[in-house]
């Protein structure tokens, strides 16, 4: 039944995702591939890293990632693990892609389940002044560098192809200028 709340027993629970309704809310627990082969709506979270010059931080993907591999994208994203909430997962995946211990985000905000955010709620977070070393998890990141305002335009512009359809709908959103 699709409605089913919980996961199968004993679950991959890096595989499983919460699928939601039109407002948000929890129906079913199904898994990652399943929910993006159906385009069900479900949540992501993404977290804009800036330095205190306001260069923003790209990471770029892992050639394994399954989608969009090498390709440069926000500082971080995840899905949200069953049951736990955005916030803990932008501090999880601060963590275990950039090695960032951090104690507070700061909430940007919630865009709507759509084609251009692949029926994703996306939840964005930002940290505005980050002065910590970061240290990309090269199983999910191969490598990163922070980008002038300046240096965005031309990626976006000039090299689209290098960039994931997410950054480029969040730049175009004017949500990337980490004010």
């Amino acid at each position: 039944m699709i409605f089913k709340k919980k996961p199968p027993a004993n679950p991959d629970s890096e595989r499983f995702i919460e699928v939601v309704d039109g407002n948000n809310r929890p129906l079913a627990v199904l898994s990652k591939d399943i929910v993006h082969r159906q385009l069900l709506r479900h949540r992501s979270v993404q977290v804009l890293v800036f330095s205190p010059d306001k260069k923003i931080y790209l990471q770029k993907r892992n050639k394994n990632k399954r989608f969009f591999p090498n390709r440069w994208d926000v500082s971080a994203r995840t899905h949200p693990k069953i049951g736990e909430s955005s916030y803990d997962a932008a501090l999880r995946v601060l963590h275990d892609e950039l090695r960032l211990e951090v104690d507070h985000t700061q909430f940007v905000r919630t865009l709507p389940a759509c084609m251009e955010t692949g029926f994703e709620y996306v939840t964005i977070y930002a940290i505005l002044r980050n002065t910590q070393p970061i240290t990309p998890n090269t199983h999910e990141v191969s490598e990163g560098y922070y980008f002038s305002r300046e240096e965005l335009t031309c990626l976006i512009k000039e090299f689209r192809e290098l960039l994931t359809p997410n950054l480029v709908t969040l730049w175009e959103a004017g949500l990337l200028n980490g004010t």
